[in-house]
């Protein structure tokens, strides 16, 4: 699937079937925003941008389910729409702004339209994340996200974040093995954190179960291209893989 979708009527949601354990999540995969939205009001430069999506994160993803044999859910509408890793009460689920780009078609949204835009493009996401959740045995959720090298003037030093939330011990064993096998700059909770309120798919689809989890964030210059993102997606399957022979005896994978 590519970043920019083209119809009006395209599917809301993408899931693609895997037969292992393992679901993978790109909430942030695509930067389409419906027609009748005229575009937020925003440039063509920032309807590209990474405030819109996550560059390389979907072909990252893709690539991983295609390693793990593994279900991958996908938002197929921009962040600046709804930001599938959101509850509607959320004030940046539908965010005015993000980072230095004002976004005029989310100013003054009335609880009405935020009411509308949950239904129409959170709730079909959610429903068929938890839809494949459920059906599967023992799931394990991963998400996958890519963030900008420089954020707010400021250039950030991480490559790769293992992110969590009150469950560690999905993103305990692949800090352990990201150590074991890479040089890149790999941090807990980085560049965000649970703190920074970008656990909630995490929070609703797999603590209440207490299925493993984590979420994983790339800077996006190191998946621009196919290669890299091939290279990245391997090198992440790998450990996936051996974090789950220490988490659950590799069953799942």
């Amino acid at each position: 699937m590519s970043g920019i979708a083209t119809s009006e009527n395209q599917s809301i949601v993408t899931v693609c079937g895997g037969s292992s354990a393992v679901v993978l999540v790109c909430e942030h995969a695509s930067a389409f925003i419906p027609e009748g939205l005229k575009g937020l009001g925003l440039s063509e430069a920032d309807r590209l941008s990474h405030a819109a999506w996550d560059p390389g994160a979907m072909a990252v993803a893709e690539r991983m389910a295609a390693e793990l044999d593994a279900v991958l859910v996908a938002s197929n509408v921009s962040r600046l729409v709804y930001d599938c890793n959101r509850p509607p009460e959320a004030p940046d689920a539908m965010p005015a702004q993000s980072e230095v780009i004002v976004v005029p078609g989310n100013a003054d949204l009335s609880e009405a339209d935020r009411a509308e835009r949950a239904r129409r493009y959170y709730a079909p996401f959610r429903a068929a994340l938890a839809q494949e959740v459920a059906t599967v045995a023992a799931p394990v959720i991963v998400t996958i996200h890519s963030f900008t090298r420089v954020f707010h003037g400021q250039p950030r030093t991480v490559e790769i974040g293992v992110l969590h939330d009150s469950d560690t011990r999905l993103a305990d064993a692949m800090l352990d093995s990201a150590a074991r096998h890479t040089l890149l700059n790999v941090q807990r909770n980085a560049p965000y954190g649970p703190e920074d309120r970008v656990t909630h798919t995490l929070r609703e689809h797999a603590l209440p179960g207490g299925h493993p989890n984590v979420m994983i964030e790339i800077r996006n210059d190191l998946i621009a291209t196919e290669a890299q993102q091939q290279s990245i997606a391997a090198m992440l399957a790998g450990w996936v893989r051996e974090a789950l022979e220490t988490v659950q005896g590799g069953r799942d994978a």
